[in-house]
């Protein structure tokens, strides 16, 4: 006969399992042991945490992909597969209220406009917006000028290489932001965004369904360093008209 803590055991877990097999987006801790309360309120709230803070541990289909959510892996394997299909935009149709809302609302610019497409000409990609930040001295000592630059994506399956190609824009730029979509998982997310604050980057969400009201929100700064002005001449100067506009 299976003593009282066996069978409680046994109860927490087979009710976390099945809301877990009707939670393919992940479900959180709080949450998971609030339903279990629920269902079970005989069941002592602090006998539930300790049943299922480890779920991930404890069997091999469960996950814990960020803190404090669990998933099953048959889910998390499914959306990391499938390949989205985002219909009626382009990420062009983002470039330029971004450089606008660099101007006007994180007032990070003086100056921003859309590049994008190969203007560099190398493997290491051209920013999809770039700006500069120009301070009017009013007296003798006049600030140097800084350059911002930013990634734009719009599938979320390129999260990693859009990360990579916002570090690589560091080396010619003072500031660079990462603007990513507010559909893509939370989890992955949560992974950029810690991401961008060790390497100083500006994360930026937005709404990648509405290309006439983006509704970007800001997550991180961007923190400013030193480019290499090797490379800061070397790309100027295949930007001859924008460079003029923006200086």
């Amino acid at each position: 006969m299976p003593n009282r803590r066996q069978t409680q055991r046994e109860k927490i877990i087979k009710k976390a399992k099945e809301i877990l097999e009707k939670s393919p987006q992940g479900i959180r801790y709080s949450e998971l042991v609030n339903l279990i309360h629920q269902e079970y309120p005989e069941i002592r709230v602090k006998a539930i945490q300790w049943h299922t803070f480890d779920l991930h541990r404890k069997f091999k289909n469960i996950e814990k992909p960020e803190r404090g959510l669990f998933i099953l892996s048959k889910y998390l394997r499914e959306k990391g597969e499938k390949r989205e299909i985002v219909r009626n935009v382009i990420e062009e149709d983002f470039y330029k209220p971004f450089a606008d809302y660099l101007v006007n609302d994180l007032e990070e610019c003086t100056k921003a406009i859309p590049l994008g497409g190969k203007r560099f000409q190398d493997r290491w990609g051209t920013p999809d917006v770039i700006g500069t930040y120009k301070i009017l001295s009013m007296g003798g000592f006049q600030p140097p000028v800084e350059i911002i630059s930013a990634e734009i994506k719009i599938d979320t399956n390129q999260l990693v290489t859009a990360f990579g190609q916002a570090c690589a824009y560091k080396i010619f730029s003072h500031k660079v932001y990462l603007v990513i979509p507010k559909q893509a998982r939370s989890f992955d997310v949560k992974r950029v965004e810690s991401l961008c604050l060790k390497f100083g980057i500006g994360l930026i969400l937005f709404d990648r369904n509405n290309k006439d009201n983006p509704n970007f929100e800001i997550l991180t700064r961007a923190v400013k360093s030193e480019p290499d002005y090797f490379y800061v001449n070397k790309y100027l100067r295949m930007l001859e008209a924008e460079a003029r506009e923006l200086f």
